[in-house]
């Protein structure tokens, strides 16, 4: 089993920044993939960043250039750093992990990010 914790949503103004953590914890040796999806009402879920144990990313196209997710091995920890947010990127940003951003075997419990215009 492997748990996840999630830290660092909140409410920010359009233009401005956040940076969310997932900690993994428990059986870590079975996660290749970490990262991000997230859901706002009305939405189906959708993927906004993933990185492999190896160090290989790939992005939405709507965040690419604006979201940056980092992997900490030593602490079983990923980040997603979140620049210049628009209204759009309101949602419950939920942390996965698994074999790949498809095969998702946990997931966390989920965030609230909420961008003003």
């Amino acid at each position: 089993q492997v748990q996840l914790v999630e830290s660092g949503g909140g409410l920010v103004q359009a233009g401005g920044s956040l940076r969310l953590s997932c900690a993994a914890s428990g059986s870590i040796f079975r996660v290749n993939a970490m990262g991000w999806y997230r859901q706002a009402p009305g939405k189906q879920r959708e993927l906004v960043a993933a990185c492999t144990r190896g160090g290989s990313t790939n992005y939405a196209d709507s965040v690419k250039g604006r979201f940056t997710i980092s992997r900490d091995n030593a602490k079983d920890t990923v980040y997603l750093q979140m620049n210049s947010l628009t209204p759009e990127d309101t949602a419950v940003y939920y942390c996965f992990a698994g074999f790949s951003a498809t095969i998702v075997t946990t997931w966390g419990q989920g965030t609230q990010v909420t961008v003003s215009s």
